[in-house]
């Protein structure tokens, strides 16, 4: 009863953006339905990456006294929730309700992830105010990220005309075990931050790193 609930106001509200979109309100109706299944079948694969985050926050917080306080008080945690289930939406083609979705936990949190960014299993947010993470962005498993990181573009292209050019890469990728410290600022579609690298505190990075790297503000210079 609860899951067919959540079913009907869930393809009530996708119904409302597809008709916001131009759809007619039969068509728009029919297509919600069918979206609405789609998302649901995702939910065992949505849990199963949740269940990594959660065991990502207790193991990499020392202050965490149990499995329940993470769930019920780390924004982070929440704002991956949020994500993971809009980013299934976003995958869908859905219009306008995962950014509704992801900017509601912005507005709750402090923690801006667009619903469209690419993250695997095992994402780690400590404290998490001031986090930006751009559509474009890839990061791999076992990433943490602390407060203040901006995962964004150098620039945006525009065409002849002066208007963006939408659909490329603008946000870096990072790779599988890295570790971005307060207030790092990693810009540019081709930046590449190598997998077991540690990003230092406030530094500013638009060129790829090698992997196993360790970049620190002191002189933005390699280790």
């Amino acid at each position: 009863m609860l899951i067919e609930d959540v079913m009907f106001n869930l393809s009530n509200q996708i119904a409302l953006v597809l008709r916001g979109s131009g759809m007619e309100e039969a068509p728009a109706l029919e297509k919600a339905q069918q979206l609405s299944l789609a998302f649901f079948e995702k939910i065992p694969t949505i849990r199963a990456y949740v269940d990594t985050d959660l065991q990502a926050s207790y193991d990499g917080d020392p202050a965490a006294s149990g499995k329940d306080e993470v769930i019920f008080s780390y924004p982070g945690l929440f704002a991956i929730t949020v994500y993971r289930l809009a980013h299934v939406l976003y995958q869908l083609g859905v219009p306008v309700l995962p950014r509704i979705m992801t900017e509601h936990a912005h507005s709750v949190t402090g923690i801006d992830i667009h619903p469209g960014t690419t993250i695997g299993k095992y994402f780690f947010i400590d404290h998490g105010t001031g986090i930006v993470i751009g559509e474009t962005a890839v990061l791999g498993e076992k990433v943490r990220i602390y407060q203040g990181v901006t995962l964004g573009a150098v620039s945006f292209p525009k065409d002849a005309c002066g208007a963006l050019i939408k659909g490329q890469k603008r946000h870096p990728t990072i790779e599988d075990h890295v570790t971005i410290y307060a207030g790092a600022s990693i810009l540019g579609g081709g930046t590449v931050i190598g997998r077991d690298s540690v990003i230092g505190s406030n530094v500013f990075i638009t060129h790829s790193i090698p992997a196993c790297t360790t970049v620190s503000v002191k002189s933005q210079e390699l280790q």
